[in-house]
């Protein structure tokens, strides 16, 4: 292997390790009881069964696996590509996306939390969900933007 493919792999895997724990961890204190409401967010305890705004709810038990399938998918093109740029928002990415489906298997849904209903109710979500959402929008704008991408 070269250096910079381990240097790819380290900063993906502290990223992805580093996102779900953080993310495991904050689900933990909901999972325990933890409870906040205010008038515009409450922090509460949902359990999404399946994606954004629940969608495809229908594919139950099927709905985890085939996450797997394209989580690893991505992180198979992220390893072919070999650009270090991509790194760190692939990790940020897979590492939310493994703690969500980490849930579908312990608690048979996400655990989501965060709950804005300020002008407009919004979807339930959690620490993973924005991380992901932040990774999507770095690595468009790398796609966008290549010469952002030196190596």
């Amino acid at each position: 292997m070269t250096n910079q493919t381990l240097r790819l792999l380290a900063v993906l895997l502290f990223a992805l390790a580093g996102v779900f724990i953080i993310d495991q961890n904050i689900k933990s204190l909901f999972v325990d009881g933890f409870r906040y409401y205010t008038e515009c967010i409450d922090l509460i305890l949902v359990y999404n069964k399946g994606v954004a705004f629940s969608m495809f709810a229908f594919l139950t038990e099927y709905l985890k696996y085939i996450q797997l399938v394209l989580v690893f998918g991505v992180l198979a093109y992220v390893l072919y590509l070999r650009k270090i740029c991509y790194a760190l928002p692939a990790g940020i990415l897979l590492g939310g996306a493994f703690s969500n489906i980490y849930d579908r298997f312990i608690h048979e849904g996400v655990v989501d939390m965060v709950y804005w209903h300020c002008g407009f109710d919004f979807a339930v979500f959690n620490f993973a969900d924005v991380m992901i959402d932040l990774a999507v929008v770095w690595l468009l704008l790398l796609n966008f933007k290549p010469h952002w991408c030196k190596s």
